[in-house]
């Protein structure tokens, strides 16, 4: 994703006082059209590397009582040390890090965005061992949230304007593999006032995993 189109779903003044994403650096981001990428520093996107690694290895593992009792002294020095990283929600790289997958953001499977405009955004996306569902699929709930990212940046762009997700219905046509790079398309179908129509599908090749559709609403301004 370029600038500029980050920089249509960033919120704007109006947003500013008890609203979605209160922040002046996103502010001046959107008025201006630059995206800082530096925040974090040069080596956030390795650490957040290592962040999903650790997650991989946790969800398939099964320690012995010493394995546990060592990695919990080693996990509870690691968390000590971060507290010291908290910063509060609107000040996380993960607003502005499009140079990373997924933004940085953890909590969502990591994706590429390839293009994005008011026609429709292409991505790719990976579902790591972590979103592991069962029999080496991604978990049906993991595949949710990847849809809902993407259709709320397809929505965003396409009304120029924040969002928030109003429904979301996913449809899974056949095995999600984990650990394979897929295609999500996210269009907006139409949008009437404040609703936004959109709808999603990820391929596995030519082969269709899941479909999603939904409504978004864009956000008035102080709206939460």
């Amino acid at each position: 994703m370029n600038e500029q189109q980050a920089g249509d779903s960033l919120p704007n003044a109006e947003h500013h006082e008890g609203a979605f994403r209160p922040m002046t650096e996103l502010m001046n981001a959107h008025d201006d059209g630059t995206i800082d990428i530096t925040r974090g520093g040069p080596h956030y996107g390795e650490f957040v590397e290592q962040v999903r690694g650790l997650m991989d290895r946790a969800r398939l593992a099964c320690p012995s009582d010493e394995q546990a009792l060592e990695t919990i002294g080693i996990l509870k020095q690691l968390n000590d040390k971060l507290d010291a990283a908290i910063v509060d929600e609107w000040s996380t790289p993960t607003w502005t890090r499009h140079d990373l997958p997924a933004r940085g953001n953890i909590t969502l499977p990591p994706f590429v965005v390839d293009h994005a405009d008011r026609e429709g955004v292409d991505a790719r996306i990976t579902f790591r061992t972590f979103h592991l569902g069962g029999n080496n699929a991604a978990h049906g709930g993991q595949i949710a949230i990847g849809f809902d990212d993407l259709l709320g940046l397809a929505a965003a762009v396409h009304a120029g304007a924040v969002t928030r997700t109003a429904s979301l219905t996913v449809d899974y046509r056949s095995v999600t593999p984990l650990n394979t790079e897929l295609k999500v398309r996210a269009w907006a179908e139409r949008q009437e006032g404040r609703k936004v129509y959109v709808r999603a599908t990820l391929h596995d090749g030519d082969r269709l995993c899941a479909e999603a559709h939904g409504l978004f609403i864009v956000l008035k301004p102080g709206q939460p």
